[in-house]
C-alpha cells in the first residue's frame, strides 16, 4: 500500500524563499467568514504564518490536526494564522471554495482560509508544494520557511509540528532562529496554466 501511495503523490519541495524577504500583501476571499480579508488585518503582534494549503492533498489531510492545534495555542500568544489554497478548481474541483468553507469547519481552523483564485498570491510567496508554511516576525521579514516536521503520510513519524514550533517560540523569545531550515514537501500547486 506504500508503494501505491508513493506512486500517486508527487513530492515537490518547498522553493525557500530567501530568509528577510516582506511578506507580499494581499486581498483575498476568506471561505470562513465570507469576507475579503488583507495581510495587514489579518498578521499577528509578534509574527504571522502564513501556509498554502488545499483540501483534497494527502499531505495536508495528513498535517491537519496540528496545524489546528498549533492555530489554536499560537494565536493566543500574538502569532497570526492564515492558510490559503491557490489550486486550479476548473480541473480539481474537491479543491472549491465552497468544499473548504466545509474542510475548515470539519477540521476546527480558528484562522481565515482563503482562496487565491488568479494564484497571484502562491506566485507572489514562490510557492510550490501543499503543505508550504512561511513564518514573518513582527515587521513583515521571514525568518523561517520549510516543512512542518519530519512527519509524512506513511513514514510512521509522529506528527509534532516540531520544526515550525522551534521557529515560533524563538521569534516569540526573542531567541536565533536556526538559518539551517528543512524544505517542506507536498503536492505540486495546481497551476492553472502549464507556464508553472
Amino acid at each position: 500500500m506504500l508503494n501505491f501511495v508513493k506512486k500517486i503523490m508527487a513530492r515537490t519541495p518547498s522553493n525557500m524563499l530567501p530568509l528577510g524577504t516582506l511578506a507580499p500583501d494581499f486581498s483575498l476571499y476568506d471561505t470562513v467568514s465570507g469576507k475579503t480579508l488583507t495581510l495587514s488585518e489579518l498578521k499577528g503582534e509578534k509574527g504571522t504564518v502564513v501556509m498554502f494549503i488545499c483540501n483534497h492533498c494527502p499531505f495536508v489531510v495528513h498535517v491537519n490536526p496540528e496545524i489546528s492545534k498549533m492555530g489554536r495555542e499560537y494565536q493566543k500568544k500574538g502569532i497570526g494564522f492564515i492558510a490559503i489554497s491557490s489550486n486550479d478548481v476548473k480541473n480539481y474541483p474537491q479543491d472549491a471554495p465552497n468544499l473548504m468553507t466545509e474542510v475548515a469547519k470539519e477540521e476546527g481552523y480558528t484562522f481565515p482560509y482563503l482562496y487565491d483564485e488568479t494564484q497571484e498570491v502562491a506566485l507572489a510567496y514562490d510557492a510550490a508544494c501543499t503543505p508550504d508554511f512561511y513564518l514573518f516576525d513582527s515587521e513583515s521579514k521571514l525568518v523561517y520557511r520549510g516543512q512542518l516536521d519530519d512527519s509524512r503520510p506513511g513514514n510512521g513519524l509522529p506528527l509534532t509540528g516540531n520544526d515550525l514550533r522551534t521557529a515560533i517560540d524563538a521569534l516569540i523569545s526573542g531567541a536565533e532562529i536556526m538559518e539551517n531550515q528543512k524544505p517542506s514537501i507536498g503536492c505540486n500547486i495546481k497551476w492553472i496554466s502549464s507556464e508553472h
